[in-house]
C-alpha cells in the first residue's frame, strides 16, 4: 500500500518525538555540563595567572608603610589598641558589652550569622538599645545569614533596627552573586570599633559536630582616628545595599592615646585579578619579612605567584611558619584542596602547622618585630578576587606581642606536616582535593 504524503511526514515526526529514555538522559546531562562548563569559563576559573616579579622592602625601613599604602591602594591614619581577645566567650561578652554602651549609634557588619544562642543575645541587646533610641544600623550578608529565619529579622525591624543585606541575589546578573561581604565589623559611637574573624554564629563555640572545642580566632578593639575612616567604609557598604547616609552625622571621636600608633587601612572592595589590594598587602608583607613571617590562614591557597614568594622568603633564611585548619575543619573539601596545593610549600621547606583541637579561623600575618596585620582576608583566591574583605596594619609593640603569643599557642597545639606523609595521604583524599582545584578560583 502506498503511503500518502501526509503519513509520510507523520510517521516521521513520530519517530522523532519517540526518543528512547537513554537518549533523553544523554540530552539532559550534556545540558547540565555544558551549562556548569560555561559558567566556569565566565566565571574565569580557567584564566591564567600573567607572571610577575616583585622584590619587597625591609619593614624595618621607615618608609615602609608609605610604600605598603601606595602599592596596596589602603589608606594611613592611626589608633591604639585596647584590647586583644583569643576566647570566643569573651569575645562575644566584650561586643555584647560595648552595644550595651552605646549612646548615638551602633554599626555592625559581618559574613556568618546562624541560628543560635549567640545570634539571639546578638538581637536582645540590640534590641535594647534600638528601643532606648540609639540609631542601629545592621549589614549583613545575604548569603552568609541565609539560615536566619525572616522572623530574626523582622523582631530587629520592629524594635527599630535598621537591617540590609549585603549584594543579594539577581537574576539580571547571577554571576555578581559571587561577590560576598567578608568583613567582620562593630562600630560603637564612632570612638569604638572591634575588628576580627569571628561571625554571630554558635559554630564558634565548637557546635559544628565536628568538635566539641571553641574556634581558634581573634578579636581586637581599637579606638582613635582609625575608626572614623572605618565608619565611612561602613557607610560605602551601606549605601550600595540601598541604605540612607546622612555625613552631617560623620562626628568621629579622635585618638586618646598618648602616642597613636600608625595603622593602614586595607578595604579590599570589589577586587579583581587586575586589581587585589588585599593580594598586593599579603605579597607586600611576604617579601618584606626578613626574619619571621607568620601567617595563619584557614583556607590556605596560596596562588603560583604567592608560593613563590614564600620559597624566595625561605631561601633568603626567613623563618616562615604557617599556621591553618586541620582535620577538624567546618569545610572538609576546602581542607583536601587546601592539602592538594602544599607540595610547593613543603618542598621549599616551609612549616605547615594544622591546628588540631578545632577549626582554626584566625586570619593574620606577622612580620618580624616590626608589623602585623590583621582582619577577614584568607590567603585564598576568594578573599584575593571575589570578597570584600577589611585588613588593618600596625607597629604597635604591644599588639604584635600579643599576636605573637597567639601564634605560638597554635603552632603548639599543631601538628606540623610532613613531606613524607603527605606524599603517602590516602587516595580518595587526594581525589577530593584534585576536584576541588578544578573549581580553584572560586574557593
Amino acid at each position: 500500500m502506498v503511503k500518502t504524503g501526509f503519513e509520510t511526514v507523520h510517521l516521521i515526526l513520530l519517530n522523532m518525538i519517540v526518543v528512547p529514555a537513554w537518549g533523553i538522559f544523554l540530552f539532559v546531562l550534556f545540558t547540565i555540563v555544558f551549562i556548569i562548563f560555561s559558567w566556569l569559563y565566565l566565571a574565569g576559573t580557567f584564566q591564567r595567572q600573567r607572571p610577575y616579579h616583585l622584590t619587597g622592602i625591609g619593614a624595618s625601613e621607615s618608609h615602609f608603610l608609605t610604600t605598603i599604602a601606595s602599592m596596596s591602594d589602603s589608606l594611613i591614619t592611626a589608633g591604639y589598641p585596647l584590647a586583644f581577645w583569643s576566647d570566643i566567650d569573651t569575645i562575644q561578652a566584650a561586643r555584647l558589652e560595648l552595644i550595651d554602651q552605646a549612646q548615638t549609634l551602633i554599626q555592625f557588619e559581618t559574613f556568618k550569622m546562624s541560628p543560635g544562642k549567640r545570634a539571639k543575645d546578638f538581637a536582645d541587646a540590640l534590641c535594647r538599645q534600638a528601643i532606648a533610641g540609639v540609631t542601629v544600623q545592621v549589614l549583613a550578608d545575604s548569603y552568609g545569614a541565609k539560615e536566619l529565619p525572616a522572623s530574626y529579622w523582622q523582631r530587629l525591624q520592629n524594635a527599630g533596627v535598621q537591617v540590609l543585606f549585603f549584594n543579594p541575589f539577581s537574576g539580571r546578573s547571577p554571576l555578581d552573586y559571587l561577590r560576598r561581604n567578608h568583613r567582620k565589623l562593630l562600630i560603637v559611637d564612632q570612638t569604638i570599633a572591634m575588628v576580627g574573624g569571628a561571625g554571630i554564629s554558635d559554630l564558634w563555640d565548637g557546635k559544628d559536630g565536628k568538635s566539641e572545642q571553641p574556634w581558634y580566632d581573634f578579636e581586637i578593639k581599637w579606638q582613635g582616628d582609625a575608626v572614623g575612616m572605618l565608619t565611612g567604609f561602613f557607610w560605602q557598604h551601606w549605601l550600595t545595599a540601598g541604605g540612607h547616609v546622612d555625613l552631617n552625622q560623620h562626628h568621629p571621636g579622635r585618638s586618646q592615646a598618648a602616642t597613636p600608633s600608625p595603622v593602614l587601612i586595607t578595604p579590599g572592595e570589589e577586587p579583581s585579578t587586575g586589581d587585589s589590594p588585599i593580594r598586593s598587602l599579603f605579597q607586600l608583607c611576604i617579601t618584606s619579612a626578613q626574619r619571621r613571617l607568620w601567617l595563619a590562614s584557614p583556607y590556605l591557597l596560596p596562588d603560583q605567584i604567592t608560593c613563590e614568594m614564600l620559597d624566595q622568603a625561605c631561601r633568603q633564611g626567613v623563618d616562615v611558619r604557617i599556621l591553618t585548619m586541620g582535620p577538624k575543619s567546618d569545610k572538609a573539601y576546602v581542607y583536601y584542596t587546601s592539602r592538594q596545593r602544599y607540595g610547593p610549600l613543603l618542598r621549599s621547606q616551609i612549616q605547615i602547622h594544622e591546628y588540631q583541637p578545632s577549626m582554626m579561623h584566625g586570619k593574620i600575618v606577622l612580620i618580624d618585630d616590626d608589623w602585623v596585620s590583621f582582619g577577614s582576608a584568607n590567603l585564598d583566591p576568594r578573599s584575593f578576587f571575589h570578597n570584600d574583605e577589611l585588613n588593618l596594619c600596625t607597629n604597635n609593640a604591644q599588639l604584635i606581642s600579643q599576636v605573637a603569643a597567639f601564634f605560638e599557642s597554635g603552632f603548639e597545639q599543631s601538628e606540623v606536616v610532613q613531606l613524607g606523609p603527605w606524599q603517602r595521604r590516602p587516595w580518595q583524599e587526594k581525589l577530593i582535593g584534585r576536584l576541588g582545584n578544578f573549581f580553584y578560583w572560586q574557593l
